[in-house]
């Protein structure tokens, strides 16, 4: 709740006419249903209890599930702590009572999968997870609760016990956290999180021929079991083939995938280089307006394009860059696959350009290939 894109995101959508506990509803459950975030209200008004977001009590007193999406369950604010123990440990503190409902994915899509009033779907990881490889052996808990062997509390037994990291992509925006330990601590979280997400491989001919066209093949892989990649927000997200070809100087030849000098990508939302590298390859998903063209905001979209992977499977992707004549060999061919949160332009766009450093592009994989030349 304290993160600057998300409360710009939250302003821009009531600045035009739209309820402003969408959002809310998940990012703070105990705010929305608690009252303080009332219609109209003011971030800098909100107690410290609803600016923190998702608590212990976010997840621990909801007490029953209603549906799959949209803060679809009950909270029980008055009732116990609830939890996966069949026989859950005494506390002098609260009540506590068994939830199984909390090992359950159905859980998590509570809040994870989230529909515009519209109908339009914006963000499904659980039913990406029911058409998955992953289903339904592994659970959302198996994998982003991993378990271990401890006391959840200094008068408890030893017994099995879950992280409760939640690793995402993101870093933190707002500055609450300043030392630099603790944030490269998240950042290596978020690297051992993508470690292996998804790969990329060159497919080329035994030779480029100067003069000619070179046919290059880009294999992209996704290996995760349980969702698309990229998942969740991925009209936000930005996922990308970055492919040079450099002569025997090191002289580029050609690339795409490349940033301009703003830091954005050569489409349609770059303001300096609009529209300029025509190869780009972009994996994600697209909000469409009533036109359907390209829209930025999820409230004012009537469409939604995906080409995010489905889990455990791969796309072939082609380019077939013109070589110069007289081209000296052996050619260095890179093939790079860049993930990033946040595109910077959106940044700029919700007023918040002293955060575009935090852009942080991520490598997600490379492939290398060096190519002898024959005169054509």
């Amino acid at each position: 709740m304290r993160d600057p894109v998300f409360q710009a995101l939250v302003e821009r959508r009531r600045s035009e006419g739209l309820e402003d506990s969408f959002c809310v509803q998940c990012h703070s459950a105990i705010c929305a249903r608690g009252g303080a975030c009332d219609p109209g209200f003011a971030f800098d008004a909100l107690p410290d209890i609803a600016l923190e977001g998702v608590t212990c009590e976010s997840c621990h007193k909801v007490g029953e599930l209603v549906r799959p999406f949209n803060a679809g369950f009950t909270l029980d604010g008055g009732g116990p702590i609830r939890g996966p123990s069949p026989v859950p440990p005494e506390s002098p503190y609260h009540a506590t009572e068994h939830g199984a409902h909390l090992e359950k994915s159905d859980f998590c899509a509570s809040c994870h999968d989230v529909v515009e009033p519209s109908g339009l779907v914006l963000e499904r990881p659980f039913l990406e997870w029911l058409e998955s490889p992953a289903f339904p052996e592994q659970t959302c808990q198996s994998c982003h609760m991993p378990s271990y062997t401890g006391s959840a509390t200094p008068w408890g037994p030893e017994r099995e016990l879950h992280r409760h990291t939640f690793t995402g992509v993101d870093l933190p925006l707002e500055g609450d956290i300043e030392d630099p330990a603790v944030l490269a601590m998240l950042d290596a979280q978020i690297e051992a999180l993508l470690d292996g997400a998804a790969s990329v491989e060159l497919s080329l001919p035994e030779q480029a021929v100067a003069g000619a066209e070179l046919d290059i093949g880009v294999r992209v892989t996704n290996h995760i079991a349980g969702h698309a990649f990229p998942t969740g927000s991925t009209f936000m997200r930005q996922v990308w083939i970055e492919l040079e070809v450099r002569d025997v100087h090191q002289a580029l030849v050609y690339v795409t995938g490349g940033l301009d000098a703003a830091g954005d990508l050569c489409d349609r939302w770059s303001t300096l280089a609009p529209n300029t590298d025509p190869d780009l390859v972009v994996i994600g998903s697209t909000l469409l307006d009533e036109q359907g063209q390209p829209e930025l905001f999820s409230w004012r979209a009537h469409g939604h394009e995906s080409n995010a992977l489905a889990p455990m499977s791969a796309r072939d992707y082609r380019f077939s860059p013109h070589m110069p004549g007289g081209l000296e060999g052996p050619l260095t061919i890179t093939a790079r696959l860049h993930f990033r949160a946040l595109p910077p332009f959106l940044l700029r766009e919700l007023g918040l350009d002293e955060l575009v450093d935090l852009a942080v592009v991520r490598d997600l994989d490379s492939d290398v290939v060096l190519l002898p030349v024959s005169e054509g």
